[in-house]
């Protein structure tokens, strides 16, 4: 079946909304400071039991994003399987109050990417990452940002081989958020 990607306006993240974000977590990173830190930091991967499932949609879905920023300079992008949506990736430009940017116009931020459950491992991922990656590019961005979690072990992997570096790891990057405090937030960048 061939896949088609569009670019879709703000009023159709409804759309977008229907590709399933969810994933099994049944392992994570484990960050451990080497002489409290001087020394750098190592990372090692442990299963996580029992396996349990991580819905980001539970914490802001698509359709919320336009209600928190303005989302006007944004990229969105549907991957459709005859019709119907399979994939997709969001991308944040240019936008005042979205802190991941850092106030920077040369920056762009991937702000979501999703494969419907039935549809992984067979490229669209990597499919929609180069064409989010190619229209910030277009757009002038010369910086890539990608924020994940130490438990999502696949998506770390899947940035690593898209070319990506991890630029960042903070071990309490949701310490105010009390139900994610567990969660180390690791920020991945890639040259434009």
């Amino acid at each position: 079946m061939t896949i088609a990607i569009r670019t879709i306006p703000p009023a159709e993240l409804a759309l977008y909304a229907q590709v399933p974000c969810a994933f099994t977590v049944d392992t994570r990173l484990v960050v451990e400071p080497i002489r409290g830190g001087l020394g750098g930091l190592r990372m090692r991967e442990e299963p996580v039991v029992p396996p349990y499932v991580k819905d980001y949609d539970q914490e802001d879905t698509p359709v919320s994003w336009a209600e928190d920023f303005d989302v006007r300079a944004w990229g969105f992008f549907v991957a459709l399987a005859g019709g119907r949506p399979v994939a997709g990736a969001a991308v944040a430009w240019r936008t005042p109050g979205v802190h991941m940017l850092a106030q920077r116009d040369d920056m762009a931020v991937l702000w979501d990417l999703r494969v419907h459950p039935d549809w992984r491992h067979q490229g669209l991922g990597e499919r929609l990452f180069g064409h989010a990656a190619d229209w910030s590019r277009a757009q002038g961005a010369r910086l890539f940002k990608i924020e994940t979690q130490n438990i999502n072990v696949r998506a770390c992997h899947f940035y690593r081989k898209q070319g990506c570096r991890l630029g960042a790891i903070d071990c309490d990057g949701y310490a105010g958020r009390p139900h994610l405090a567990h969660e180390v937030m690791l920020l991945w960048y890639l040259e434009l």
